[in-house]
């Protein structure tokens, strides 16, 4: 039997800074926009959206739909990235799951919250996933 995926040196950092970071997130939307920041400043995820022009400050200002979500919990919500990170870095049977990995598991796990964070750094979920398409293979 093998042994479940590991996160890499990169998705390991993410992870930790996000495990600190998304406690602090006043709602769904919030947390999605901590875990973009954090991601395009590390690994291959952080090469992908840096290509796409993802910077720090979003261009658009905030969708308002902030207050209609609550925040998912920082426990449950990184471990449910990893389990999903795992699970993909398991299809591909690699040791280790990068932060493209992680970047998937994000988009997976946040839904529609995460398309607006990203429409509003002037990108979408399929310039992401086209991007990271390379990488998972």
């Amino acid at each position: 039997m093998r042994e479940q995926p590991t996160p890499d040196l990169d998705a390991a950092l993410v992870l930790g800074m996000a495990s600190t970071a998304i406690p602090f997130a006043r709602s769904r939307e919030e947390e999605a926009e901590r875990w973009l920041r954090i991601l395009r400043l590390h690994g291959e995820a952080g090469a992908a959206l840096q290509s796409l022009g993802v910077s720090e400050a979003p261009l658009e200002g905030p969708a308002g739909h902030a207050d209609e979500s609550e925040a998912a919990g920082a426990e449950d919500v990184v471990g449910r990235v990893v389990d999903a990170a795992s699970a993909a870095a398991e299809r591909r049977a690699a040791p280790c799951f990068t932060t493209s990995d992680v970047l998937i598991a994000v988009i997976d796990v946040y839904g529609n919250d995460f398309n607006q964070v990203l429409r509003a750094h002037g990108t979408d979920r399929q310039e992401v996933l086209e991007r990271l398409e390379p990488l998972a293979a």
